[in-house]
């Protein structure tokens, strides 16, 4: 069930979307996205690419990354970034003096992408809390636009601390809980919204 488009609760997609979240309307039942929190690292002509913030895995960042256990925000487990590229890993990493901070490029005020290919020995020094993600979501030039102008995602400002949720599961309904007015209300949505 998606919201009609000309519904005021879903706004075109204008301007850069790096760095804020796609938050999955009820209703979409694509199996990668439902009732996913997914944080927009790149927007621009060519596309889009974004990391889904809500599906951790049974996999442990210690045992997948070695060295990186140490700086594993909770819960310290790989998550599942999106369908694309599964086999790949993408870092989130926070540190304190984003101007100092080396093979790190901001996506979030203190949040951004950790160089991988430079952190081959365990996570940089500057990084105070990781994590790591298998895959990601990537959109072709328009296709987000199209997505979200069709009433499949609601565009809202992230916060640094979304990227580390200690509490996963409940990120999508407390995402949509701390926005104002009528978009606060979908936070209640139960997972079948015709049962409604």
């Amino acid at each position: 069930m998606a919201i009609p488009p000309d519904e005021p609760l879903i706004r075109p997609a204008t301007g850069p979307l790096t760095g804020r979240l796609l938050v999955a309307v009820p209703g979409m039942y694509d199996a990668n996205f439902d009732r996913t929190v997914v944080l927009v690292l790149e927007h621009g002509d060519e596309g889009a690419v974004g990391i889904v913030l809500n599906q951790p895995s049974d996999t442990e960042t210690g045992a997948a990354v070695p060295g990186w256990g140490a700086v594993a925000a909770p819960p310290a487990v790989v998550f599942v970034g999106g369908p694309v590229l599964p086999a790949g890993a993408l870092a989130l990493g926070q540190v304190s003096d984003p101007s100092a901070a080396e093979g790190w490029t901001a996506v979030l005020g203190p949040v951004g992408l950790v160089d991988l290919g430079r952190a081959t020995d365990g996570a940089p020094p500057d990084v105070e809390r990781a994590r790591l993600f298998a895959g990601h979501a990537g959109w072709s030039p328009g296709q987000l636009e199209g997505e979200i102008a069709a009433g499949g995602w609601f565009v809202v400002d992230a916060e640094p601390g979304d990227a580390f949720a200690s509490r996963p599961a409940g990120l999508w309904r407390a995402v949509l809980a701390r926005q104002r007015g009528r978009l606060a209300w979908f936070a209640n949505c139960p997972p079948d919204p015709s049962a409604n």
